[in-house]
């Protein structure tokens, strides 16, 4: 079964982006990142000897790290609202 389906993918670019058609925007893609990278955490604390999964993980976190970095330039406040929405801590 896969971890996002397609109700779950269009809420979240609907709430954090503006609507769901709008799968560009910066929030939407960190709100989808979050959730993948929340997903690969649940399934490294029972395999943990899963390195390949690992490194996928940390690309992950690092193009999470670089699109807040980008949106912490662009719109300080919304990066600290979403920040707080997602419950991310920086």
């Amino acid at each position: 079964m896969p971890y996002l389906t397609k109700e779950k993918k269009q809420g979240l670019f609907s709430g954090f982006g503006a609507k769901a058609e709008n799968t560009g925007s910066i929030e939407g893609q960190i709100a989808l990142l979050t959730e993948r990278i929340n997903s690969i955490s649940e399934h490294l604390q029972s395999n943990k000897k899963d390195f390949s999964t690992h490194r996928g993980l940390m690309q992950l976190v690092g193009k999470r790290k670089r699109l807040l970095t980008y949106l912490s330039k662009q719109n300080l406040q919304g990066y600290r609202s979403l920040i707080e929405k997602l419950g991310l801590r920086k």
